[in-house]
């Protein structure tokens, strides 16, 4: 998939980070993602999220959804700008290798563990500071929340969030996966008001 397109996906939410480091390190990792995480659904079984993150861009309409969420609840938490900006960065990518490098797996269960190795993989190619950097991995390490642990993986122990932003993160993906979502898209993924 061709770089300007895959950023292109993310445009209005790249648009809500106003420091231009931050935001084209995002575009720079956006570009970078495997080209699966902008096709596959959310949810393979449509177990776990609503209808409109099943399906073709599913994963898309529930990053996008998450940020919505984050954008909305800025007008509750007062987060200083570099902190919302990390936290925009860290939910668009949070699910970014969620069926592992190459797609192969249903879900990779430690999904939050490896966009930190890529984001660190990649970290010479990025203007942020080591500090930056170190807060987004720790916010999408985290993004499971309590559900931390699986059956099937069970040597795999996620961290739980402890920080504010951590749990923040943690919050508006949780909120993006519940059921009863009724989020309404545009022909371009783009949510409609």
């Amino acid at each position: 998939m061709i770089t300007e397109t895959k950023c292109n996906i993310f445009a209005v939410e790249l648009s809500y980070i106003q420091d231009g480091k931050i935001r084209s390190s995002a575009q720079k990792i956006i570009s970078l993602l495997p080209d699966y995480y902008f096709h596959e659904a959310a949810s393979s079984t449509g177990k776990y999220h609503p209808k409109f993150s099943l399906g073709e861009r599913g994963l898309v309409r529930h990053v996008k959804v998450a940020v919505r969420y984050a954008q909305e609840l800025f007008n509750i938490y007062k987060f200083d700008q570099e902190t919302k900006d990390l936290i925009i960065f860290a939910l668009i990518i949070h699910d970014g290798i969620k069926k592992g490098r190459d797609g192969s797996k249903m879900m990779a269960f430690d999904h939050p563990l490896l966009i930190g190795d890529f984001l660190r993989e990649h970290e010479s190619e990025l203007e942020l500071s080591s500090e930056q950097l170190e807060r987004i991995i720790k916010m999408d390490a985290s993004h499971m929340g309590r559900w931390n642990t699986n059956k099937f993986e069970p040597d795999v122990v996620l961290p739980i969030p402890k920080t504010v932003e951590e749990k923040f993160v943690h919050m508006c993906d949780y909120l993006s996966s519940r059921k009863w979502n009724n989020v309404s898209f545009d022909a371009d993924d783009n949510i409609l008001e």
